[in-house]
This record gives C-alpha cells, sequence and structure tokens, in this order.
C-alpha cells in the first residue's frame, strides 16, 4: 500500500509538472547549444534522474506536435497588395484606427498596446505554433530515433517552405504593414525570428530517413534567396541598421541562416556588427536607453538581452566569443546582465516604463544564461521560484 501512495504521490507530481510547464513552455524555445544537447543525450541514455522529467515533457511535447497540423501562407484570406498569396503577410501590431477620421485610416501608434487585428493575417498566427513543433519533434527524434518524429516535421517544413503549391516567398516585402502608411515595414522582419528553431530542428534532421539530400537543398537554396532578400531589399537593410532590439534579432536571424548554410564570411561580418552594435547602443551602466523609453521598458530591456543571448549561444559554436568580449568603449554583454539581474531577482524595484505587468517567466532564458555563462548567484532560486512545479520539466536543462 505504502509503495502505491509513494508512486501515486510521484505521478501527481509529475502530472502537476506537466500542467505547470504548459504555462512557460514559450521560455523554452531557446536557442539549441549543440555541444550541451550531445552531453544530454548521453545523460538521457544512462537514465540520469535529473534529466528523466524534462525527456518525459519532451516526448510529451513531440506528441502533441504530432497533431500540429500543416500550415501555409495560403490559408490567410485576404490577399497582400502584389496578389500573390505566396508573400507572407502580416499588419504592425501596435497599430491602430485613427478616432479622428472616417475610415481609421491612416492608422496611429499605441506602444504596447496589441491591436487584435493582427489575429485577422494567419501567417505570423500560426508561425510560432509551426516552429516550435518542429523544434521539438526534430529534438524527440534527436533524442529517441524515432522516425514518426522525423517524418511529421519535415512534412511540416515542406508545406511552409518547399511545396510549389503551398511555399513562403522568400521576402518579407508585406511584413507589418500599417493601413493607410506602408504595405510593410522594416519592423516586420522580426516576424520571421522564429525560423531561427527551424534551421536548429533541420540540424537534428539530417541523420534521419525522412530528411531528403532534395529537402537540404531545397531548404539552403530557400535560405540564399532570404539572406539575398534580406541583404539588398529597403526594408531588410533598414531592419539592418535598427539601433534598437529590431536590428539584434536581424543579426541572430541572419546569423542562424548563415550557419545553416556554413557561409564562414558573413559569420564573420555579423561578429563584427554585434560588437559595433553592442558598443553604440549599450550605455555606460549595461541598459539599452531606446529599449528604456518603450512603455514596457522591462520586457525590452529583457527581449533585447535574449536576442544577444541567442546570438552568443551561436557564436560560441562557431568558435567566436561574444559572452566575454569587451567592446572597444568597454561593453560587453555581462555589464548588460549585470544591470537587469538585481531586477529580474528582486533585489532593486524597476522604475522604468512599465504599462502592463511584466510577465515574469519571459526572464526564465536570461536567468539560466545568467546562471551558466557567468555564474548568478541566485538565478537557480529565481528560476525554481517562477517555475514552480514545472522546474524538474523545464527543457532548458536539455538544452
Amino acid at each position: 500500500m505504502r509503495k502505491f501512495s509513494i508512486f501515486f504521490a510521484s505521478l501527481m507530481f509529475v502530472s502537476i509538472a506537466l500542467v505547470a510547464q504548459e504555462k512557460i513552455s514559450f521560455t523554452d524555445l531557446v536557442t539549441i547549444d549543440f555541444n550541451h544537447l550531445a552531453k544530454s543525450k548521453a545523460k538521457i541514455q544512462n537514465k540520469d534522474k535529473e534529466y528523466a522529467i524534462a525527456f518525459d515533457q519532451l516526448k510529451n511535447n513531440a506528441e502533441k506536435a504530432l497533431r500540429f497540423k500543416p500550415v501555409t501562407v495560403m490559408s490567410k484570406t485576404d490577399l497582400p497588395p502584389s496578389g500573390d498569396k505566396h508573400d507572407y503577410m502580416s499588419i504592425a501590431p501596435y497599430w491602430w484606427p485613427n478616432p479622428n477620421t472616417v475610415n481609421g485610416i491612416p492608422y496611429v501608434r499605441r506602444d504596447g498596446e496589441i491591436n487584435p487585428e493582427v489575429k485577422n493575417f494567419t501567417d505570423k498566427v500560426v508561425l510560432p505554433g509551426l516552429s516550435a513543433s518542429i523544434y521539438h519533434l526534430s529534438l524527440a527524434y534527436y533524442f529517441t530515433g524515432n522516425e514518426a518524429y522525423s517524418d511529421h516535421a519535415a512534412k511540416l517544413i515542406r508545406v511552409w517552405f518547399l511545396d510549389t503549391a503551398t511555399r513562403m516567398n522568400p521576402n518579407l516585402k508585406y511584413a507589418q504593414s500599417v493601413k493607410g502608411v506602408t504595405d510593410g515595414r522594416a519592423e516586420g522582419v522580426i516576424d520571421t525570428r522564429h525560423f531561427m528553431h527551424i534551421m536548429d530542428g533541420i540540424q537534428l534532421l539530417q541523420a534521419s530517413k525522412n530528411w531528403t539530400s532534395k529537402d537540404q537543398s531545397g531548404m539552403e537554396g530557400w535560405v540564399k534567396d532570404f539572406i539575398q532578400w534580406l541583404g539588398n531589399s529597403k526594408i531588410g537593410k533598414e531592419e539592418m541598421n535598427a539601433p534598437n532590439n529590431h536590428g539584434v534579432w536581424y543579426d541572430a536571424q541572419l546569423l542562424a541562416y548563415a550557419g545553416f548554410i556554413k557561409d564562414n564570411n558573413l559569420i564573420k561580418t555579423i561578429y563584427t556588427r554585434v560588437l559595433n552594435r553592442l558598443d553604440q547602443e549599450m550605455d555606460a551602466q549595461g541598459s539599452f536607453p531606446l529599449e528604456m523609453k518603450r512603455t514596457t521598458s522591462l520586457h525590452y530591456s529583457v527581449f533585447i538581452l535574449n536576442a544577444y543571448s541567442s546570438l552568443a549561444t551561436r557564436f560560441q559554436q562557431l568558435g567566436l566569443d561574444l559572452w566575454q568580449t569587451k567592446t572597444a568603449s568597454g561593453k560587453s554583454l555581462k555589464i548588460g546582465f549585470d544591470f537587469v539581474l538585481p531586477y529580474l531577482l528582486k533585489k532593486q524595484q524597476w522604475t522604468g516604463p512599465q504599462i502592463n505587468a511584466f510577465k515574469e517567466a519571459e526572464a526564465i532564458p536570461l536567468l539560466n544564461k545568467a546562471l551558466t555563462q557567468y555564474g548568478c548567484t541566485g538565478c537557480t532560486d529565481e528560476i525554481k521560484r517562477l517555475a514552480g512545479a514545472a522546474y524538474p520539466s523545464l527543457l532548458m536543462k536539455l538544452l
């Protein structure tokens, strides 16, 4: 009877943890450290108990992803200005109907307040689910060898990127459009930051029989075309030169694509630009003034550091150090972490603008990086507090 009670209690704990994990699952979509991933696989194969619950959570996520049906840019009801549904389209989230005009045009900006009309353009709506599904399926395939996971992941990729009838054209001409103002904006490039997780997923799928040489060459061709558009279009150039988090996320995306096609020259160019960007955009105390001016300044201060963390993780695997390197004027990623950590650890109260309550779970990936890269005292306890019952099942343990 006692053994049954212990078993039942353990089962209940796992169930609670899995439910709690659902609430913070978005925090687990982080840039993969492939060196750590290999170590995690070895520990799982050796039945390491510390990794067991996280591994179970990954398999749970993958089983759900098997039920995620293929999505495509062809599903939107409205046509982009080009008349071609293959062109991605979204509308700017912080722009609303003008209260001073009869037809609401031109739209006006309300920073930090999301216009519900964004859900009318399904390209952006389905993209997070697509990338998360491919990410979890690919990881589950890597750890288990189950070809059902790789098969579905490959199908999802083909429908969005490769199949003639459903593929997305490799451009973002009509991303984050503003009614009455512009058909597309540089800021829309940030929509496809989710593609970074797909690039990581494909790297894991390459060992599968379900990912063919045709698939690989097709994706490499798509990515090369997308890189060309990002580097040569007016929209792409404007986003590259954005002096805030948008420019950093541009580089984070571009580095994922450059790594995918093994373009070493582009990788070195991005590294130089990132260091210059950090030098120019961070102030002496480690904050980012343009993010501090936002109406949700703590969110954006964390958001930009997450972009830099993604860059640093990829650079590290390519033999380049962003975690410790100092810029010409002495700025560094560590200084940025040192600035924001007291607020995330509740040692100081945030005094910047924050019109909406900060979603504390957003801090988990940053706290984890502060722990692993800078030996942050107190980060483990804060992650445990934020994750609650989901802590044992955090996928970041594996990644």
